[in-house]
Order: structure tokens, then C-alpha cells, then sequence
């Protein structure tokens, strides 16, 4: 994921994110049922990750739709995507670190 996009995710800025719609995440997103039909799967929470470091966000996925983009958030104008709609954030990694103020000796 480009900074840009997980920066506008960590600020509230976009709430969609936004899946090309290729073999890879058709096959991920999606699932056949026993009739023959294709629909989205269901996904309880979605992790983004910033880069190669630990730094993370976990949100709700509220659900999973295939329709155009906002080109502002990164999606080509008339292209079809599957569009992951998130919920609340719950949770961030690596958490704040807790400074304690003291000397060596009060550790000691």
C-alpha cells in the first residue's frame, strides 16, 4: 500500500479501499455458491500495514461491493474495483510507548 493512501486511512480521510479486479482478489474476495453465483465474502476486520515496519491499523470491514472509485483515493475514472468499505478502527501496532519518568536507581 502507497503512504499516501494509508495516511488519508489513518486520518479518516478514506473510508474505501480499493482491490483491482484480477484473478489474485477475485479469488480472495469472492466465493461461489452452490447455485453457481458469485458474491463477495464477508470479512470481519481488515489490516493495513505501512510499508516493511510494524506499523499497522486493524478496521471493521463493513462490506465488500464491486463498483467505480474516486479517483481523489487513487482509482482510474470508469474502472470497476472491489471496493473493501471500512468500518471503525480497532486497534493500531506497534502501541505507544509508555515513557516512565526516574532515575536507574528507582528501576533498581
Amino acid at each position: 500500500m502507497k503512504a499516501e493512501w494509508y495516511d488519508m486511512i489513518e486520518k479518516g480521510i478514506k473510508r474505501t479501499e480499493y482491490r483491482e479486479i484480477k484473478p489474485y482478489w477475485f479469488k480472495r474476495l469472492t466465493l461461489t455458491t452452490r447455485f453457481g453465483s458469485i458474491m463477495c465474502r464477508r470479512f470481519d476486520t481488515c489490516t493495513f500495514v505501512y510499508g516493511y515496519t510494524k506499523r499497522q491499523m486493524i478496521f471493521e470491514v463493513k462490506h465488500i461491493d464491486r463498483g467505480e472509485g474516486k479517483t481523489e483515493w487513487g482509482a482510474e475514472q470508469g474502472k470497476e474495483y472491489f471496493r473493501i468499505h471500512l468500518g471503525r478502527r480497532l486497534k493500531d501496532y506497534p502501541k505507544p510507548i509508555k515513557i516512565i519518568e526516574g532515575t536507574d536507581e528507582d528501576f533498581f
